[in-house]
């Protein structure tokens, strides 16, 4: 037993060894650590930027399809804002017309200057009213003579008619009118019966056929 050793005891021999197993284990650590390729920035930078561009071109479109629909939306509001108002003023045009309608031939022809006068204005008002009614979109439709159409036409009546084709509008109650593309009022109707079929076209025939 060396002086050493009596003088510290037998730990102080495995403390050496296990203070030069963790040095050693430190320097391995250290080489490995070197030898490892560090991440080249510039990569992460191009990755970083794909990102942020892929966003930004979602964004983009995100912000045209909000664009587009609000400008429908304002010609939407635009276009049909006067719907109630235009639909309410229909209903005083029909007064105007029964009124119109109202007085007997016989009676105009009498030569009465002041009936005259009262049809003369209000033929003009409704008149008026009507052109006030189409520069805001309000037209109306004409509807004699057309083949029924559930859409635009409500039917009140048949009417046997073997000389018109089936379906066909023959009489008018009540005019229909539309705003823009869509319909304000429909179109009261009597349609024909008993008729022939309408003609089917050529091509509608073709496309059955096809089908």
């Amino acid at each position: 037993m060396t002086d050493e050793t009596k003088k510290n005891g037998p730990d102080a021999s495995e403390n050496e060894n296990v203070a030069e197993a963790v040095a050693s284990r430190l320097e391995e650590a250290a080489t490995e650590g070197a030898d490892q390729q560090t991440p080249d920035p510039l990569e992460a930078v191009r990755a970083e930027n794909e990102q942020l561009r892929d966003r930004f071109l979602r964004l983009a479109a995100e912000m045209d399809n909000l664009r587009r629909r609000t400008e429908r939306d304002v010609k939407d509001a635009k276009s049909y804002a006067v719907t109630a108002f235009a639909r309410d003023m229909l209903a005083v045009s029909d007064n105007l017309r029964r009124a119109l309608d109202s007085v007997p031939a016989d009676a105009m022809e009498s030569g009465d200057a002041g009936l005259k006068a009262l049809v003369e204005g209000v033929d003009m008002t409704e008149r008026a009213m009507l052109s006030a009614l189409e520069r805001h979109g309000v037209r109306k439709m004409e509807a004699e003579g057309q083949k029924f159409d559930p859409n635009f036409h409500q039917a009140m009546f048949e009417v046997p008619n073997p000389n018109v084709p089936n379906n066909t509008v023959v009489q008018v109650v009540q005019a229909g009118y539309v705003i823009g593309e869509r319909v304000l009022r429909p179109a009261m109707v009597g349609v024909a019966k008993g008729g022939p079929k309408a003609e089917v076209s050529a091509e509608a025939t073709a496309d059955a056929d096809k089908g």
